[in-house]
């Protein structure tokens, strides 16, 4: 019965503590800041961990910095992330940047064109800066809500392409939100 009672106690002490709880639509209990938010990864070597330490096994290993991902939960020094398929673990708050980047989705519909374009103003008839395939990453530089301009890097043709595109053809920015 002790046991039992121990067990309560622990139980009432750590509630409101442990990652199950992390999550909170006021903002995370670390940083104060909203969630869920986006981020991005800062570092091509990210380890995504099934829990919030060191000590818990290694999911997945990510290989790209920049790589959109969006906070949804913080304990410690540990955000919970998800990426844009989906999958979901910790990381340590230090491989994280607060830097703004987006992934290209695939179109969608029965005639769907294998790109995106990106645009050179935030106009469905403006002309072409370069057509996008799902996949891309793009630095956010603002979003109007309907629109984002973002800057793509293409090291085979010409560097840096700087361009709109349709807010809702990228993954890292919520709809209709501004980004300044």
């Amino acid at each position: 019965m002790r046991a039992a009672i121990l067990g309560i106690c622990l139980g009432s002490l750590l509630a409101g503590v442990g990652p199950a709880s992390a999550v909170s639509n006021d903002g995370g209990r670390a940083t104060k800041l909203p969630l869920p938010r986006y981020a991005s990864l800062k570092t091509d070597r990210v380890n995504l961990r099934e829990g919030p330490s060191k000590d818990h096994r290694t999911l997945w290993v990510f290989r790209r910095a920049g790589l959109p991902v969006e906070i949804i939960a913080e304990y410690e020094t540990w955000r919970r992330i998800r990426d844009s398929e989906g999958t979901e673990g910790w990381v340590l708050h230090s491989l994280l940047s607060g830097r703004r980047t987006a992934v290209v989705t695939a179109p969608t519909g029965d005639k769907a064109a294998p790109t995106v374009p990106l645009l050179a103003r935030a106009d469905a008839g403006a002309g072409e800066e370069a057509k996008l395939e799902a996949g891309v990453i793009g630095s956010v530089k603002n979003c109007s809500g309907s629109w984002c301009r973002i800057v793509v890097a293409l090291p085979q043709t010409r560097g840096d392409v700087d361009g709109y595109i349709r807010q809702e053809r990228l993954w890292g920015v919520y709809p209709n939100e501004s980004v300044e």
